[in-house]
């Protein structure tokens, strides 16, 4: 059937909205669901890391978007997710909670490439900033809806209630793909040649100086991400309640974050936009002393972090989405899989700078935004000189 594009990207959005759910809401329970599974903190911190780290095989999956057509890494990439969330579900144990937030990654590092392929595909480059940004509305929602949905569930039932709502909304997400997204076979199918793809893009200077700076300004950011909600209930004692209305706080801000690369990114070009997010983020990290010091004023500096964060995120997947188009959803595999790895090292960092304290995990996020600043300006590629790819 014939679907505009404002329904796709629908699709897309609440597809993505499920999926990030799996993960995001980890972060501000990350106590809670310790205490649920009768474990450390350092276990579920463990398995976040370890989720993040099998989540960035999602390139060599990535191929098959790019040989077998977009729809069908689509659906993988659900099927990974919906195998997760159903073991968590029907076999509750701290297991199944490893299984379901690494299959949870490794379903939307499958997805994801796809989608952004799919939009590359049939946006012109000078409005895909908007259009990508539109599908990111996901990020912020997840922490300004389902994230304190989790969090009423929490408190009135056992710690899998979330991902048994998840399995739920994710068969639904998945039925809308199957159904509303056409199929979009090329025309000669090729055989997937995984390594050749990804040796291709990896070989290509430009997407690896992309990459790296991913990973740089990832790890910086997981090292706050991490242990936002601990450290929140620790300084200023915060319950179930409060730390969803802080995840609120904190998707308000993303959201405005990609209001602002929506409109900035395809105005003064994606690298200003991206340096101009890494900046503003480096200079909130250097005020959290002064500001991080009350429970608003910690409110006040995590919405600023996270919508410096947001900004840089937004403006950088439109710029890697045309740095080799002739393996776009390879390359964008490749850069969300730089993302895992920079979050699985924070996973790791983060509980060991903590003890610290939080001022520590600031001082080392911030020496690695200014990482990723230096490794963007090394980003040099040939910009296309006429519009393409017209909007269906």
């Amino acid at each position: 059937m014939k679907t505009s594009l404002n329904i796709k990207l629908g699709v897309f959005t609440f597809s993505r909205l499920v999926v990030n759910t799996s993960s995001r809401m980890i972060y501000p329970f990350l106590a809670v669901f310790a205490s649920g599974l009768n474990v450390e903190i350092g276990t579920i911190s463990l398995a976040m890391a370890v989720s993040m780290a099998t989540s960035a095989l999602g390139p060599f999956l990535a191929p098959i978007a790019d040989r077998r057509g977009r729809k069908t890494g689509m659906l993988i990439g659900m099927g990974l997710f919906l195998a997760g969330m159903l073991s968590a579900s029907l076999f509750p144990s701290i297991v199944t909670f490893f299984i379901a937030i690494l299959l949870g990654s490794l379903g939307n590092n499958v997805l994801l490439p796809p989608i952004q392929a799919y939009l590359g595909d049939h946006t012109p480059y000078e409005r895909r900033g908007f259009y990508m940004a539109v599908i990111e509305l996901s990020w912020a929602l997840s922490f300004i809806v389902m994230v304190p949905l989790a969090g009423i569930i929490l408190e009135n039932a056992l710690w899998n209630g979330p991902f048994i709502a998840l399995s739920i909304a994710g068969a639904i997400a998945t039925l809308l793909i199957w159904w509303l997204v056409p199929n979009d076979l090329p025309s000669q199918e090729e055989p997937v040649a995984v390594f050749t793809d990804i040796r291709k893009v990896l070989g290509y200077l430009p997407a690896v100086m992309g990459m790296l700076m991913g990973l740089s300004f990832i790890l910086g950011n997981e090292l706050i991400n991490v242990v936002f909600g601990v450290w929140m209930q620790d300084a200023y004692g915060l319950q179930i309640a409060a730390l969803g209305a802080a995840s609120a706080v904190i998707g308000f801000s993303e959201l405005g974050g990609e209001g602002i690369a929506a409109f900035l990114a395809d105005r003064i070009g994606k690298e200003r936009s991206i340096a101009g997010g890494i900046i503003l983020s480096s200079l909130t990290v250097v005020t959290l002393p002064f500001i991080g010091n009350s429970t608003v004023g910690a409110f006040i500096w995590l919405f600023l972090f996270y919508l410096a964060f947001e900004v840089v995120i937004i403006s950088s997947l439109p710029l890697m989405s045309e740095i080799m188009p002739t393996a776009r959803a390879t390359t964008m595999a490749l850069f969300i899989a730089s993302f895992s790895m920079g979050r699985a090292l924070g996973d790791l960092a983060a509980p060991i700078l903590y003890k610290g304290g939080i001022l520590v995990n600031g001082a080392v996020s911030l020496v690695f935004n200014l990482l990723a600043l230096f490794l963007l300006s090394k980003i040099k590629f040939k910009m296309p000189s006429v519009k393409s790819n017209s909007i269906d």
